[in-house]
């Protein structure tokens, strides 16, 4: 059974008076939040290991997630994180871009370091805000491809990466 707390009034610190809580939330809505403040949060996580050879073209890396903004003033802070970045050949670095839609936003780079089996493998975490000037729904998605070397990368191979958005009032 969840507990409930009932109180009409909570007193000051200081004992000076008292605040009035009748209806203080009712009609709340996006519009009358403050700028600056979170409006909504989606998460998704990617769906399966994912490997490329391509050093020319880019490859989903099933991290996408949609929103749909309630304003087009709105702000979307994007959180990334790129897990079992891995390389078993001579790709030294992997290259990952973020897009909106299929508008590339952001470009990252990530150079390999070497484990103690010779293999190349890390993990990737970035942010970014973006201003999609929309109410319609958005999809952002990151991309992978071999930035210097040949053979295969891949991501996602032994934890799952993920994508978190955040509305932000504009």
């Amino acid at each position: 059974m969840a507990a409930k707390i009932k109180v009409d009034q909570i007193e000051t610190v200081d004992g000076s008076g008292t605040i009035a809580l009748q209806n203080q939330l009712s009609g709340m809505t996006s519009v009358s939040m403050p700028t600056g403040s979170v409006l909504q949060v989606v998460h998704a996580q990617s769906s399966g290991a994912v490997t490329t050879t391509s050093t020319s073209s880019w490859t989903d890396t099933t991290v996408t997630a949609t929103i749909t903004p309630s304003s087009t003033s709105s702000k979307v802070m994007i959180f990334t994180a790129h897990h079992s970045l891995d390389s078993s050949t001579t790709a030294s670095d992997i290259n990952l871009r973020l897009l909106r839609g299929s508008t590339n936003i952001r470009d990252i780079t990530q150079y390999m370091g070497e484990d103690l089996t010779g293999n190349f493998n890390m993990s990737c975490a970035d942010c970014y805000l973006d201003s999609p000037s929309s109410t319609s729904a958005v999809v952002y998605k990151t991309q992978i491809k071999i930035g210097d070397g040949a053979g295969t990368v891949a991501t996602n191979v032994y934890v799952p990466s993920n994508i978190t958005l955040m509305e932000i009032k504009g």
